[in-house]
């Protein structure tokens, strides 16, 4: 990891080129690596649609990418100097390490996770940190986390289980469809941690990711969706994209999106657009 001089209250960018919990396919490894050379590439500006330019702005540095056995000691001393951590993904089996460096700093804490699969299965294929896995080992492990999903249509009997369970709240993609955000959305309390799948989009929109799952969100409903947060947002990923099925760039393109709409909240910009 490169050496930083953040402040308390910045962002530092994180790559996690990591996907060996990775189910059905791999690939999301080289996911970091292609938001990144889509966000420098001059094909589009750094600025956010509020007008916060990431280009001009200090308050957030990318640190480069560090190794899945990193995760819990490089999170937990950043945050431990109040730095907000956005990692690029990788499988989504990062979420877990995450929120164990980032938890223990808050007496509570929203995560706002939005994807298609709740990633509630208590194992997959033998295999206890599957991507399909880290939102049960967040709730077996933390108690003072609320977990709020956004965007699900894969939800099985066993999953539907273990969410009434944990006490999850679940906004599926069909209850989205059905009404206007603002409507559906609960209240959020507190400090909020966005992990974003980028399967929460429909494959017209993201077809560069491991496990298409037609019926999704927009583009603009996950920007819209990020833009009325008005939280602190403290930390963030976005995970799961595949580059290996993105052969025109259109998914990298739209996580590099989401990227400057969260530095965009992270940073404190919470009052626009």
């Amino acid at each position: 990891m490169k050496k930083h001089r953040l402040r308390s209250g910045e962002v530092a960018v994180l790559g996690i080129p990591f996907d060996e919990n990775s189910s059905y396919r791999r690939g999301p490894a080289k996911g970091p690596a292609a938001i990144r050379e889509v966000l420098f590439s001059g094909s589009s500006n750094l600025s956010a649609e509020s007008g916060f330019d990431l280009a001009e702005s200090g308050r957030w540095k990318d640190l480069g990418d560090i190794g899945f056995g990193e995760i819990e000691s490089t999170v937990s001393s950043l945050v431990q100097n109040g730095i907000r951590v956005l990692a690029l993904g990788g499988d989504h089996s990062i979420l877990f390490p995450i929120i164990n460096a980032t938890a223990p700093a808050y007496e509570r804490l929203t995560i706002l996770q939005l994807d298609a699969h709740p990633d509630l299965y208590d194992e997959f294929d033998g295999n206890r940190q599957s991507h399909a896995c880290p939102a049960a080992r967040i709730m077996e492990s933390h108690s003072n986390v609320r977990l709020v999903q956004i965007g699900i249509r894969s939800l099985n009997t066993h999953q539907r289980d273990q969410a009434e369970r944990f006490g999850v709240e679940t906004i599926t993609a069909s209850e989205w469809a059905r009404k206007p955000h603002p409507d559906v959305l609960p209240d959020l309390d507190g400090p909020v941690y966005i992990s974003l799948d980028m399967d929460v989009l429909d494959p017209a929109f993201a077809p560069g990711v491991s496990h298409h799952e037609p019926g999704g969100l927009s583009t603009r409903d996950i920007i819209s969706l990020i833009q009325s947060i008005h939280n602190p947002v403290i930390g963030a990923d976005i995970v799961e994209l595949n580059p290996e099925r993105d052969p025109v760039g259109i998914t990298a393109a739209a996580a590099a999106k989401f990227l400057k709409e969260i530095v965009d909240r992270m940073s404190g910009n919470v009052n626009r657009p």
